[in-house]
């Protein structure tokens, strides 16, 4: 599931901007959650087979109303509704939860039968009923349809989607000014800059890329191998450590978009136009490669997929996810 920026942020600045906030500041916001939804949805079905731990993927993400505190509240009621206390926020353009005529703005009432989230005394101003949402769809049956009870304008109906299987991961857009984006095997974040500058093309190299360590299971491994996060993740075998993950995750992340239908040329055009910005420069530590460095890894991955219209044979690289992780020279 995807996490809700709209909601982050109300929780983050709690009574949201100062004084009243036009809707359509809101309606902005969505726009974001609703474009990383898309994403996430194409690339996580997409690569189903790719993937040991699946969730179903109906290609919506909610929200809640008690993410938004104080002024907030008011604004996202008025802006948003909210009929229940979870809600969908966005549903991405062709996806099962799109073609079964689920909308923005349906209220959330039961999943499989199982009702949905209530709002607690503890959860003002928190993601946890949402949170508690997104954990009721992931654990349902990967392979069976979904059936949603929805209500709208006083109405109550049932919707049955599809089974979508999809990689097991949440999506989230952090807020703030860094350029980051990064996994810890349950979620992929990316920050909000991006989707300021960027297609969604070259958005969707960038999550794919941080799909690929979720798939490749390298927090695990990370941490069985004794690696050390934060500095020491720059230094010594610690960065060769970390450094051989970013290595196999960009070359993952060619078959992921392919897969997905982006042209994977979009990260090399990444990595090329736009990485510079990122990469550190002189001040780069060992754990990721130079930009060019990147761009031309990626682009001799490009090199060995099947013509266009023939199936791309499982990525060599997954094989890497059953091994130990050990300390190698970086590659320049």
């Amino acid at each position: 599931m995807v996490r809700s920026l709209v909601g982050l942020l109300a929780a983050a600045t709690l009574a949201g901007p100062a004084g009243a906030v036009d809707p359509g500041y809101w309606q902005a916001l969505r726009a974001v959650d609703a474009r990383m939804a898309t994403i996430a949805w194409r690339l996580q079905t997409a690569n189903a087979p790719l993937c040991r731990a699946l969730q179903p993927a109906p290609g919506l993400q909610l929200h809640a109303v008690d993410q938004y505190a104080g002024d907030a509240e008011a604004e996202a009621r008025a802006t948003f509704g909210f009929a229940t206390p979870v809600q969908v926020e966005a549903v991405a353009p062709g996806s099962p939860a799109a073609l079964a005529g689920i909308v923005a703005d349906d209220g959330l009432v039961a999943v499989n039968g199982e009702p949905a989230p209530r709002p607690g005394p503890a959860s003002a101003g928190t993601s946890a009923t949402r949170d508690a949402a997104d954990a009721l769809i992931a654990r349902q049956p990967a392979d069976r349809p979904l059936v949603l009870t929805l209500q709208r304008a006083g109405g109550t109906r049932t919707v049955s989607v599809p089974a979508t299987p999809g990689c097991r991961s949440a999506f989230e857009v952090l807020l703030g000014p860094g350029l980051t984006a990064k996994s810890d095997g349950r979620i992929v974040q990316v920050g909000v800059r991006f989707f300021e500058t960027l297609p969604d093309d070259k958005i969707a190299a960038i999550v794919a890329h941080e799909l690929s360590h979720t798939i490749l299971d390298h927090r695990a491994r990370l941490e069985a191998a004794g690696a050390h996060w934060g500095l020491l993740a720059e230094f010594g075998r610690d960065g060769q450590l970390f450094r051989r993950t970013e290595d196999d995750a960009d070359r993952l992340s060619v078959h992921l978009l392919r897969n997905a239908g982006y042209d994977p040329q979009a990260a090399v055009r990444f990595w090329r136009e736009d990485g510079g910005s990122i990469d550190g420069g002189p001040f780069r530590g060992a754990s990721h490669g130079s930009a060019r460095a990147r761009a031309d890894a990626i682009a001799a991955e490009i090199a060995t997929l099947p013509p266009p219209g023939r199936p791309d044979p499982a990525p060599a690289v997954l094989a890497t996810r059953d091994q130990p992780l050990s300390a190698v020279a970086p590659r320049p």
